[in-house]
C-alpha cells in the first residue's frame, strides 16, 4: 500500500495532479488547498512531498490515491470519513476551506460554516458535529484570532508530525483539568518552545507541570 509519495508535478488538473515519481506518474487527489499550495511549490521548482491515504474498496476497485501536506492533514482526513454518509470521494471534495477552520467550525457546533462547504447540507453539517465535536480540537484555530499566542492556525506553534500528541494533552488539560483552551494552549506553547524535542504525552505533561511549579 502506498502511504508517501515525493515527486515533481507532471500534469495537473481541477482536482489533483500526476505526481512523477522516479520514472512512474502517480494520479494523486488534491483538495483545493493543498492543490494550490503544491502548484506553488511546483512553479518554484520545489519537491513536492505527500502523505497518501489509500483508497480502495469492492464497489471502488480502482485504487485511488488522495494526498495531504502533513500527516495531521490525513489524520484529520481520516476522522471526517468517520462521518456516516461522508466517503472519501465526497470528503476530498468538501474540504475547501483550511482544515483548522473546519476543526474549529466543529468545535463551535458552527454548522453554518460547515453547510458551505461542497457537497454538505445542513443535515450533514449536523451528523459533522454530532460526530466529530469534542474530538478535533488539536486541528482546531484558536477562538479568537490574535489571542495570546499570536496566531489563528496551531500548526503555526505545533511542531510538525506533533499535533496528535497535542490534541490529547489538550483534552486532557480541558476536559478533565478543567484549563481553558487558552490556557491549555499557552501551556503547551511555553512547554514545546522550552523543550522542542518533546515526543510524547507524559513529556509534554512533565514539562508543563515544570513551568507551573
Amino acid at each position: 500500500m502506498i502511504a508517501y509519495l515525493e515527486g515533481k508535478i507532471l500534469h495537473n488538473e481541477a482536482d489533483g495532479i500526476i505526481l512523477l515519481v522516479g520514472h512512474i506518474g502517480y494520479e494523486v487527489l488534491l483538495d483545493t488547498n493543498t492543490l494550490s499550495i503544491c502548484m506553488e511549490k511546483s512553479q518554484a521548482d520545489e519537491t513536492i512531498a505527500l502523505y497518501i491515504y489509500y483508497h480502495v474498496t469492492e464497489r471502488q476497485p480502482k485504487p485511488v490515491l488522495i494526498g495531504f501536506l502533513t500527516p495531521d492533514d490525513k489524520e484529520f482526513f481520516q476522522l471526517f470519513i468517520t462521518v456516516a454518509a461522508i466517503g472519501p470521494m465526497k470528503a476530498i471534495k468538501a474540504l475547501t476551506k483550511p482544515v483548522s477552520k473546519v476543526a474549529r467550525a466543529i468545535e463551535d457546533r458552527d454548522t453554518a460554516f460547515l453547510s458551505q462547504l461542497t457537497g454538505i447540507g445542513k443535515r450533514t453539517a449536523e451528523k459533522i458535529v454530532a460526530t466529530l465535536n469534542g474530538k478535533v480540537l488539536g486541528f482546531a484555530a484558536p477562538q479568537n484570532p490574535g489571542s495570546d499566542l499570536g496566531s489563528t492556525n496551531p500548526q503555526d506553534f505545533v511542531p510538525e508530525g506533533k499535533q496528535m500528541m497535542v490534541r490529547q494533552v489538550l483534552e486532557v488539560l480541558t476536559e478533565q483539568l478543567g484549563h481553558s483552551a487558552s490556557s491549555a494552549r499557552r501551556m503547551i506553547k511555553q512547554a514545546l518552545e522550552k523543550n522542542p524535542g518533546i515526543n510524547s504525552p507524559e513529556d509534554l505533561f512533565d514539562e508543563i507541570y515544570q513551568e507551573t511549579r
